[in-house]
């Protein structure tokens, strides 16, 4: 199947999509900026460039794009168009996220993702102080690496590999 628009309008389309500094990334460093929490941006010295660093309780957040990073939710749905370069695509992403989240909890720091979806929900249900609250608690406690998706509530990682 043929793209809808031309070359040139779908090149500015895929360039506008950030690879950080997302609104769900925002959102939550935002909120916990609010609550007190400092942190670190895209360290590069840790794989898969976490979204956030909190070398004080050797934590890091990830906020993943449902989409992107193909997140099991209502979000979530593979392209009607060039299925399979974007089943392709999307599960190099997913095998990639899981290696880093692999070797960042290898070396010794906590892992919380958070969906796209989670901060979705909150925003619309005006319910972000539980999922605030979740990542503040989760962050100042020993608890281990955790997602917080759609129910807006801490579960623990399970990687899909």
């Amino acid at each position: 199947m043929t793209d809808v628009v031309d070359k040139e309008t779908r090149s500015r389309m895929m360039s506008g999509i950030r690879g950080k500094d997302t609104a769900p990334e925002l959102f939550v460093r935002r909120a916990l900026h609010a609550k007190g929490f400092r942190y670190l941006l895209h360290s590069p010295n840790l794989p898969g460039r976490p979204d956030m660093v909190f070398p004080k309780y050797r934590a890091v957040i990830f906020v993943h794009g449902c989409f992107w990073h193909m997140h099991d939710c209502k979000y979530f749905k593979l392209p009607g168009s060039r299925t399979e370069f974007w089943r392709q695509k999307l599960s190099k992403n997913r095998q990639r996220d899981e290696g880093a989240l692999e070797t960042v909890q290898a070396l010794g720091w906590r892992v919380l993702v958070i969906w796209e979806c989670a901060t979705r929900e909150s925003r619309i249900n005006q319910s972000n102080n539980a999922l605030v609250e979740n990542v503040a608690q989760w962050i100042t406690s020993e608890a281990p690496s955790s997602e917080i998706g759609i129910d807006g509530h801490l579960h623990q990682l399970s990687l899909h590999a």
